[in-house]
């Protein structure tokens, strides 16, 4: 049950007036977040809990990305977790414009310059990523019809070393019900996503 790469986070929600907030992570891959507060937990510190009258499993999914080679296409290796890419390579970046948030890997959108999409096999409420553009960049969720929910701009370049007010790796969020695919869009720039993640 455990991946490499991915970090889970489950909360369960009792049905009466008392509630109790149970966390679970699970990672092979250690997650160091710059602005990350949680720790995995260990194997030893996890106990499942059954209960019959659990109204709901919100679950958060955190992609490492530490797994994947640098210039391998990214397309299915996050299947398992709901996710599925298009037009997007792994790197590791050698322009130090394009630092990592975290570890070494980030995402990028290739081969078409500008341009990544994830499609979501069951529908999320949350989607977010640390992004870093050479110019303005639109990350905008849709509905199974393709119908735009909800768009969020970083309104211009934010490259390391560069004198945008906006610094690198900046955190994009877009929130709305039943979210099955979402896009990034950069006309004809170069930007890089790093700890990618969602809600269930």
């Amino acid at each position: 049950m455990i991946r490499r790469g991915v970090v889970v986070k489950q909360v369960s929600l009792q049905s009466q007036i008392k509630s109790t907030t149970e966390d679970y992570e699970f990672s092979l891959n250690k997650f160091n977040s710059k602005n990350q507060n949680e720790a995995p937990a260990s194997h030893d510190q996890v106990e499942t809990v059954v209960d019959d009258e659990v109204v709901s499993v919100p679950k958060r999914i955190y992609l490492t990305l530490e797994d994947l080679r640098s210039f391998e296409a990214v397309e299915r290796q996050y299947e398992q977790w709901g996710v599925i890419f298009n037009n997007c390579i792994a790197i590791q970046p050698s322009n130090p414009a394009f630092p990592t948030h975290s570890g070494l890997v980030v995402l990028m959108g290739a081969p078409k310059n500008g341009y990544l999409e994830a499609t979501f096999l069951h529908p999320v409420h949350f989607v977010s990523a640390f992004v870093t553009s050479s110019q303005r960049l639109v990350l905008s969720a849709y509905d199974s019809d393709h119908q735009l929910l909800t768009q969020t701009v970083l309104p211009g370049a934010n490259l390391a070393n560069s004198d945008s007010a906006v610094p690198p790796n900046t955190l994009l969020s877009v929130s709305a019900n039943e979210i099955h695919r979402i896009t990034f869009c950069a006309f004809d720039s170069q930007f890089t996503i790093d700890d990618f993640s969602f809600c269930y």
